[in-house]
């Protein structure tokens, strides 16, 4: 395991609202929802390259992603929802029928 210690956010994307039409299974929704954005600086820290795969590992569960810079606040990562992100959340909606999706905080493992 490694030290550092992220701030999972997952909601959907404006990306995600264009490619909806193209359908979910499409090689470019998938790549959308198999990605994640972290700060330039985090990056450098944990040793992760740009397209560089990372392992993220919740209490829960885990799932690898392609990681890629932007701006997003030191200490958090981005993800849109999608399948792998469900493999992260727990089942526990609270009443709502959505698990919670933000605040999490989660291992990032470079591979």
């Amino acid at each position: 395991m490694s030290n550092k210690r992220f701030i999972l956010n997952s909601s959907r994307s404006s990306d995600q609202g264009k490619l909806i039409n193209v359908g979910k299974y499409s090689p470019e929704y998938q790549a959308l929802t198999n990605s994640m954005t972290m700060a330039a600086e985090d990056m450098a820290e944990i040793g992760l390259a740009e397209g560089q795969t990372a392992l993220v590992r919740t209490e829960f569960g885990e799932a690898t992603f392609v990681c890629q810079s932007g701006k997003v606040p030191l200490g958090m990562i981005f993800i849109p929802y999608g399948p792998p992100t469900c493999r992260l959340m727990g089942g526990v909606t609270d009443g709502t029928g959505m698990p919670t999706s933000k605040g999490w905080e989660v291992e990032v493992v470079p591979q």
